[in-house]
């Protein structure tokens, strides 16, 4: 290679290095000096940047009623350099869509020239969104709107979402995440005439929307806050809570407060009405504690159902306080473990729990999960109030046996209750239907602990002790106002005082708790009226009526009392007599049912699951007004149909004769 060659070469590279270390330089300047200078600019280019999320999954009860749903609103903006300072648009804009207002419209862009709402949420026409998308400079979007369709009914389960879709209570803000699926990002940026360009785009996400399924029986629970709310108002009360749970599968079938609010409306609503308090406030149980100090005692073989204690004629002094039973009257002297749970003996149950000990006795009160949380999905669920100490003194030992000293809620009750009506195995509760088909996984609560659904806390024998027991409460004790005739009812009143804020008491919260036993599919009732002030205030008179007829209610549209006459034999009923109620409770109607094709048939008396089918059946319209079985039906049966028919049904709750 001679010089000039070499030359040339060094020259090409010294070119190379030099154009690379321009290259190196200006990148070093673009990414570090000039870098937020060109953010801003860049930025500028955009009009209006936003995540948004498509529609919200749907909330379903177990039957398929929908619960929250969407429907589909428009929001519109404007940016008001794109409109070229024309005022123009506006006016027509308030001629397309009258509730906008020219002038609060002129008002509100007047110092801004960037992105601004002009109306959000609105119900629209769709000649009116066309109109609207020729006018330039106002933007339009789908915006879907989150609705309740039955209002008030589960409200307090089902929460509320805000003006941005997102949830901000009950199972709405619980699973937000699951039901508000794939954000998109839409962007409006400027291309070279100055002229607003929309696009979106989508996020490197998997989750979809998902629809949720409950367990919650929606005709139940609207019988369920129907009698609630009666009862509250009839008795002047503070409040009120009531809740229903399968007992064999912990699912929840009904869960209310009374006063409750409407989530269409909730800016005119308390905030102690949205929250679900019968899984939030704790509350001193009273006297339906008293079956769990009972089944400890059984359970650790210090006494048997028929063991006696002697009650002291109504009063013991333990320390220096004086126990005594509820009535000034009831002087008991030697009293069964049976009939201290039937007639609430005070007396009986702290001698109980005396020969139990405190640390037996928490030990079961544990395994009923009393002091933890349930794991039910509700937002914000209590833990209660219960001591984490090895022992107590024996006057706080005696309050805590018949249910004082000691806060509970609602759902614990629900849960621990339902382990003695299955045969001892504690079950956690729960309002998701898990044989949907969302991802199980995603519904589930986080805790590891509380995925321990069914454990054994009381043995068979000991359950049925306790489940004769509670049947005498309601034969024969203090919860007569519970019975339905032909059922056999298991029940435990409660006249529990009330804490004040000052640490006494003052007023009483009323309960009763019970199942129904000769039937094939058992079901819990918990129900509790917070401080009534008119028309009594025992448990058996005030909340006793709320359970009955809710069970009543429950089980007719279970057809429990169709096969009633099966366990006739076992619990010495009279066979005549259940089927002359079978006869009462099915229909009123003499006319002859039949299925003909043309012919409007006899709904009377049908439940609304049994209707529907009979209207899929003979390709019917059908229009359905109210819960229960049908009372009214138009037009008549007989009457001839065609395909334009349509039969209108009315129901409401049956009534036992």
């Amino acid at each position: 290679m001679n010089r000039l060659e070499k030359n040339r070469i060094i020259f090409v590279f010294t070119c190379f290095c030099l154009f690379f270390l321009l290259v190196l330089g200006k990148a070093f300047k673009v990414q570090l000096i000039d870098a937020s200078d060109l953010i801003v600019r860049a930025n500028s280019q955009f009009l209006r940047q936003a995540t948004v999320y498509p529609k919200r999954g749907n909330i379903y009860d177990r039957n398929g009623s929908p619960l929250a749903l969407n429907i589909q609103t428009y929001s519109i903006f404007t940016i008001p350099k794109t409109t070229d300072g024309k005022n123009d648009v506006y006016k027509k804009l308030a001629k397309v869509i009258p509730e906008l207002s020219y002038k609060d419209m002129i008002a509100t862009i007047k110092k801004r020239k960037r992105f601004t709402w002009l109306g959000r949420k609105l119900h629209l026409t769709k000649d009116q969104v066309e109109e609207v998308k020729d006018l330039k400079g106002i933007f339009i979007e789908g915006a879907p709107e989150r609705t309740y369709p039955n209002h008030e009914l589960l409200s307090q389960v089902v929460g509320f979402v805000g003006l941005d879709n997102n949830g901000l209570a009950g199972l709405e803000h619980l699973y937000d995440k699951e039901l508000k699926g794939d954000p998109v990002t839409l962007k409006y940026t400027i291309d070279n005439k100055g002229r607003a360009i929309k696009f979106e785009s989508h996020q490197n996400v998997t989750a979809q929307a998902k629809d949720i399924y409950l367990t919650i029986d929606k005709d139940v629970q609207g019988m369920a806050e129907k009698y609630l709310k009666e009862a509250v108002i009839k008795h002047n009360a503070d409040k009120g809570g009531v809740g229903v749970i399968d007992v064999s599968t912990g699912e929840i079938l009904a869960i209310a407060n009374y006063p409750t609010f409407d989530p269409n409306d909730v800016k005119n609503s308390h905030p102690e009405s949205r929250k679900l308090s019968f899984a939030i406030d704790p509350f001193e149980p009273g006297s339906t504690f008293k079956i769990f100090t009972a089944a400890s005692a059984i359970e650790n073989k210090v006494a048997k159902i028929t063991s006696t204690y002697y009650a002291e004629q109504g009063k013991m002094q333990v320390g220096n306080h004086w126990i005594k039973e509820a009535e000034s009257h009831e002087k008991f002297e030697w009293i069964s473990v049976a009939d201290i749970i039937k007639y609430s003996s005070n007396v009986g149950t702290t001698k109980l729990a005396f020969d139990l000990k405190f640390p037996r006795l928490k030990k079961t009160l544990k395994e009923f999960n009393f002091g933890n949380k349930t794991g039910i999905e509700v937002p914000g669920e209590s833990r209660g109030i219960f001591t984490e100490a090895d022992n107590v003194s024996p006057l706080s030992l005696s309050n805590m046996s018949f249910g004082q000293g000691v806060a509970v809620t609602g759902v614990q009750m629900l849960a621990a209750y339902a382990a003695i009506a299955n045969g001892g195995e504690y079950i956690r509760p729960t309002l998701i239907k898990k044989d949907q088909t969302t991802a199980k996984t995603d519904l589930e609560p986080e805790n590891e602990n509380q995925l321990n659904k069914k454990r054994r806390v009381l043995s068979q024998k000991t359950t049925d002790d306790l489940t004769k027991a509670l049947i005498s409460a309601v034969e024969g004790g203090t919860g007569t106002a519970a019975k339905i005739p032909h059922f056999q009812i298991a029940g435990k009143t409660a006249t529990a005082q009330k804490v004040d804020r000052n640490g006494g008491y003052h007023g009483y919260v009323s309960g009763f708790i019970g199942f129904p036993v000769n039937v094939d599919r058992r079901f819990v009732i918990v129900v509790y009226i917070d401080n009534p002030k008119t028309g009594g205030y025992y448990g058996g008179a005030v909340a006793g009526p709320v359970f009955k007829n809710l069970a009543e209610y429950i089980l007719y549209k279970n057809k429990d009392i169709s096969t009633i006459a099966e366990h006739t034999q076992d619990n010495d009923y009279d066979l005549k007599k259940v089927k002359t109620n079978i006869d009462m409770v099915q229909v009123k109607e003499a006319s002859t049912r039949s299925l003909t094709p043309g012919i409007v048939p006899n709904m009377m008396g049908l439940d609304k699951i049994t209707t529907s089918n009979i209207g899929t059946k003979l390709n019917l319209q059908m229009i359905h007004k109210g819960m229960g079985v049908v009372s009214s039906q138009f037009p008549a049966a007989g009457t001839p149909s065609s395909d334009d028919t349509v039969v209108k049904l009315e129901y409401s709750p049956p009534t036992y004769e």
